[in-house]
């Protein structure tokens, strides 16, 4: 006997056994005309049809979430800004877009709050301009992924242009394309509202981008410019500039950054609570010491940093009791002297990784660790490790019995074996 719902999907059981096609959902939008948000992210295949219906039949929606719905083109995106009213926010992450539609959308709905833009690979320096120019209201802007971008695309640190001196001077480099004679971004307002800008992955940007930023938009409480692998120093010195508003930073993936920049952000950000350096592979204990001293930092990624060592740990143990979440994977430096120091110091300790680390792989430590995913190779498998809730105490009680039964075999002068369970037999 089949049962027949007459209703959308309530519970989250329902919404696991429910599929969604984007046929019926167009079929049901000339039955819903008044919608105030509308999330279509779960219906994959949604087509331009619904988007039309959608725009056509509700005079009242507030939000759209069409995040990875890749059948979606510009032609029923030019239909909402032309049929909706003005939108307060939009997630079109996946939905690949040209400059006309970013355009359209900056320069018609200036009463945005949240516009999310990830994983655009035809969106160019153009279309994001006007973001910056029109849409002024912004908290949260996401370009993460967007391989076209350029500094041209962000706001200039300069605030006017300085008429060129005459006489003979050298020729300038002849540009590339089209994109790099654009002139500079000069913007009379600032972005006092924006709090939230994700610019990952976006291997043009350099230092000049990142400090017309920081201008632009001088109250940044998140920013992620992570898998930029141009930026330098410069760049940390400019985000510094951010001061007590700036709390979160990631900066994954950007091998020029060194210990001077970190040591600047440090003392010039000192709100900081998760900070990202996975991969910046110069970073040495010095930069750790002064990420240490932020009183209220409690997310620290310092994953394939290859220069760490335990000096690193003991200090970071030692003073950093605000400390919740750590990742140390394939930090081959680090011995499980140091994260035993660690675990027991630090109380408020939730979640540690430790995969690659030679030292975690001693006998008895991997009970201790989450399975790792399905899709690992067995070689990555066999070194994962991965502690997270109580089997960070679980962990440090169990170093603690071996800490004893190596001493107590010292005493007795006898070879300490390590162990695996929970026994305090020598033998």
């Amino acid at each position: 006997m089949r049962r027949i719902v007459d209703r959308l999907p309530q519970t989250e059981s329902e919404r696991r056994i429910v599929r969604h096609c984007d046929e019926w959902v167009a079929s049901e939008m000339v039955f819903c005309r008044q919608l105030e948000s509308v999330v279509l992210s779960g219906v994959t295949d949604t087509s331009d049809k619904t988007i039309v219906c959608l725009a056509q039949e509700n005079s009242n929606i507030q939000g759209l979430d069409l995040t990875g719905c890749k059948y979606v083109t510009d032609v029923s995106i030019m239909e909402l800004v032309a049929k909706t009213p003005p939108l307060q926010w939009l997630q079109l992450s996946g939905v690949v877009l040209t400059d006309a539609s970013v355009s359209a959308i900056a320069k018609t709905f200036p009463r945005l709050v949240e516009l999310e833009l990830n994983d655009q690979p035809l969106m160019t320096a153009v279309s994001v301009r006007d973001i910056w120019s029109y849409s002024r209201k912004l908290r949260t802007l996401t370009l993460a992924r967007s391989p076209q971008l350029t500094d041209s695309a962000l706001p200039s640190p300069i605030k006017t242009l300085t008429p060129q001196p005459s006489g003979e001077k050298p020729l300038p480099a002849r540009p590339h394309t089209w994109l790099d004679k654009l002139p500079p971004l000069i913007l009379h307002h600032t972005a006092i509202d924006l709090r939230v800008l994700d610019l990952s992955h976006c291997p043009k940007l350099t230092d000049a981008g990142v400090e017309g930023i920081v201008t632009h938009a001088p109250l940044l409480r998140s920013l992620a410019l992570a898998g930029c692998p141009n930026l330098t120093d410069k760049a940390v010195e400019s985000i510094s500039k951010l001061g007590l508003h700036l709390g979160n930073l990631t900066l994954a993936h950007c091998p020029r950054i060194t210990d001077n920049g970190i040591v600047s952000l440090a003392r010039s950000c000192t709100e900081l609570r998760s900070v990202d350096l996975a991969f910046c592979r110069q970073l040495t204990d010095m930069a750790v010491f002064e990420l240490a001293s932020l009183d209220h930092i409690h997310r620290l990624v310092l994953v394939r940093v290859p220069k760490l060592t335990d000096n690193a740990i003991y200090f970071l143990a030692d003073h950093t009791p605000s400390l919740e979440r750590l990742h140390l994977s394939y930090c081959d430096r680090i011995t499980l002297k140091s994260l035993h120091h660690l675990v027991r110091t630090c109380k408020r300790l939730v979640h540690l990784t430790a995969t690659g680390v030679p030292g975690a792989r001693r006998t008895g430590v991997g009970r201790f660790s989450d399975p790792p995913p399905a899709d690992l190779d067995p070689d990555q498998k066999s070194v994962f490790r991965a502690f997270t809730g109580l089997n960070v105490a679980a962990l440090c009680k169990f170093l603690d019995k071996e800490k004893l039964r190596r001493e107590q075999a010292e005493a007795q002068n006898i070879p300490f074996v390590a162990r695996s369970d929970d026994s305090m037999d020598l033998y």
